[in-house]
């Protein structure tokens, strides 16, 4: 809901007041929990807290009186007024009304929780909101990565975020932060060794927020408060979900967040008791609980992060790592609007079904029956036979070029494993760098194709794929349209599918040729770089080993490309070639000799 003011100038000023205040508390957080002996005295903080405090509660009085319609501000912001009133209760009330040992101490915790509670409520509206006054959403979707970007890398560089007393360099901070965000699973720091709880829980959260996104959890937040998107924030997470119709966008959202909060608490709770299978591991209550939910978000984001220094190497052949961690992987790479679709798909069967067992005529139904999207019906197949290609490709190679002496013997389920894990995701059952060289380019190939659109993958996707194989086909055919399941393909689709496949080809490269460059003294064959650079781009998170002995050269360009595998080399462009008008005129043409 967007309220009108009186006086545009001063809404203005009060929202860079209240933007710096808002830094400033951030700040002033940091400095209280992130550091073994804060800089700043207790005393100091707490009074920056009270004076922010202060600015807060003064900011809410102009803008009510500043609002054209008062009833309208405080419809939209009712939820402020549960909150004031608890924080009355508990300052005034502490110490009186509640029998505390320390009631100042209770008091801080009020306004400090009360504070950031505000903080992240407008920042994640103010996400919405800004990215729908733009006129080019991407470019607001690249700023709100970047922010996020750089201040999970100043909280991994806080010493309390990592063991002992020395703090992380900037440089793997950055690039922790960036794989978190972007999803990708490389890591220059072991996660479960060289970072602390509050390391961890920054890199979880970031892995959470980067793979839903701030604007769609901001879009969730004004759905969940009572507030009604506007036309141009509807059309703003339109274009940032690639969703064709304007009116399921709040369905959408919903959806996507009550699907992740179902799958990922299901993949918690099946987790919990598979982490003491391995011998001489052992973990209490609270650490199952952990390393569960921990494992189950990093699966369903398709992050590839784990506690474990090894990966899942350990856990190889156990069955929570196929029925849980595999599903978990497979479900998040679909896409959400793939999900919606096939759950409004077999919603629709389930009832009919259920409707004919009753009795019930067909010719009562009031509609014909559900079916599956085009979009739905390329991501299946093409799903369906990348896993089945993959798991079938990496198994022959391995049996035909033969294992690293001593090595495990290398199945079919592992082959399985690594299939699923290589499109999307870098959790790992055996060792990367012990496959044949024949097997890292199955696997290559499969980070290069990536998951599907929509979803938290990387990679050129999976309907891309399909559509650069239907023109081909039809092409090779003599067809004059694209084709796929009976259906016409746009032209603008298939130069769009092209322009991926050749922009990521040009950063695959790219890239590959920069690392040969920076990494020449340490040695590392073409084939890892070739890999790492994939995996990168692929915001997959599979290693041959060598990425904590990267150059600081070599994480800069591992950073970049993390950062445009998940934003996609086309999302980069079009926000760099905004302001391009197109042509209105055309060239004659002329017959050229291809191929």
């Amino acid at each position: 809901m967007k309220i009108a003011y009186r006086n545009d100038t001063l809404e203005q000023v009060m929202t860079a007041v209240k933007a710096v205040t808002s830094l400033v508390i951030v700040v002033a957080f940091a400095l209280r929990f992130g550091f073994h002996e804060p800089p700043l005295p207790a005393p100091l903080l707490v009074g920056i807290l009270l004076g922010a405090l202060v600015v807060f509660l003064g900011g809410k009085i102009v803008r009510l009186l500043n609002a054209e319609s008062r009833r309208e501000y405080l419809l939209a912001n009712w939820y402020e007024i549960p909150m004031l009133a608890a924080l009355a209760v508990l300052l005034f009330g502490a110490g009186r009304r509640f029998d505390l040992a320390d009631p100042g101490a209770v008091r801080q915790w009020a306004i400090g929780l009360y504070l950031l509670i505000d903080v992240t409520i407008k920042f994640f509206m103010g996400a919405v909101h800004v990215a729908a006054t733009g006129r080019e959403p991407t470019r607001v979707l690249i700023l709100i990565f970047l922010i996020l970007i750089m201040t999970g890398a100043g909280l991994l560089m806080l010493p309390r975020a990592t063991p002992g007393r020395e703090s992380l360099s900037f440089v793997d901070a950055l690039f922790t932060a960036t794989s978190a965000t972007c999803v990708t699973g490389l890591v220059v720091r072991d996660t479960g060794r060289d970072f602390t709880l509050l390391g961890q829980m920054v890199i979880l959260v970031l892995i959470q927020l980067g793979g839903l996104g701030i604007v769609i959890l901001g879009a969730l937040l004004t759905l969940l408060l009572g507030q009604v998107l506007t036309v141009r924030e509807s059309a703003a997470m339109q274009d940032l979900l690639s969703e064709n119709t304007l009116g399921r966008i709040s369905r959408l959202i919903v959806f996507i967040i009550v699907a992740t909060a179902v799958f990922e608490t299901l993949g918690a709770v099946s987790l919990l008791h598979m982490w003491d299978s391995v011998p001489g591991r052992t973990l209490d209550a609270h650490q199952q609980w952990y390393y569960s939910i921990f494992h189950s978000i990093s699966a369903f984001c398709n992050a590839g992060f784990s506690l474990f220094e090894d990966s899942l190497m350990s856990y190889n052949r156990r069955w929570g790592v196929y029925l849980v961690i595999c599903p978990l992987i497979i479900l998040g790479g679909l896409g959400f609007s793939v999900l919606y679709d096939l759950g409004a798909f077999l919603f629709d069967r389930i009832s009919r079904g259920y409707r004919t067992l009753r009795g019930r005529p067909r010719a009562r139904f009031g509609h014909a029956p559900k079916r599956l999207w085009l979009q739905t019906k390329i991501v299946l197949t093409v799903s369906v036979c990348l896993l089945l290609g993959g798991m079938l490709a990496l198994f022959a190679v391995e049996k035909l070029t033969g294992r690293a002496p001593g090595a495990r013997t290398f199945g079919m389920l592992d082959a399985f494993f690594q299939s699923v894990t290589a499109r999307t995701v870098g959790f790992n059952t055996v060792d990367i760098a012990a496959l044949s060289d024949a097997s890292k380019f199955v696997l290559i190939l499969l980070m290069f194709i990536g998951g599907s659109p929509g979803g938290t993958t990387g990679g050129i996707k999976t309907v891309t794929l399909a559509v650069i194989l239907a023109t081909v086909i039809g092409t090779l055919r003599r067809r004059d349209e694209v084709e796929v399941f009976h259906r016409s393909i746009h032209l603008v689709i298939v130069r769009r599918a092209i322009t991926v496949t050749a922009l990521f080809t040009i950063f695959l490269f790219g890239a590959t040729l920069g690392l040969s460059i920076t990494e020449a003294s340490q040695g590392f064959s073409i084939m890892q770089i070739f890999f790492e650079a994939a995996s990168a781009l692929g915001t997959v998170g599979l290693t041959t080993g060598i990425t904590p002995s990267l150059t600081t050269a070599g994480k800069l360009i591992i950073i970049v490309v993390m950062l445009a595998g998940r934003l996609g080399p086309l999302t980069l462009l079009a926000a760099l070639t905004f302001n391009l008008k197109p042509a209105r005129y055309s060239y004659p043409s002329e017959p050229v000799i291809v191929g």
